[in-house]
């Protein structure tokens, strides 16, 4: 576990983000949750940001 520290304190964050499709539509297919996990992670090294684990559902 890597706890992240400044000046006055110590802290571990972790999220769970999850999109909603309007209407439950069948929006995130593999091919679209691949480009999106790329995108992610070619944005996460600038932000201190590690990506655990990446799903989607149909």
């Amino acid at each position: 576990m890597n706890l992240d520290n400044n000046t006055h304190s110590v802290f571990l964050l972790q999220y769970h983000l999850v999109f909603v499709v309007k209407y439950r539509r069948q929006v995130f297919d593999d091919g679209i949750s691949s480009r999106a996990k790329e995108i992610f992670e070619y944005i996460a090294p600038n932000y201190n940001i590690t990506l655990e684990e990446w799903n989607h559902d149909k």
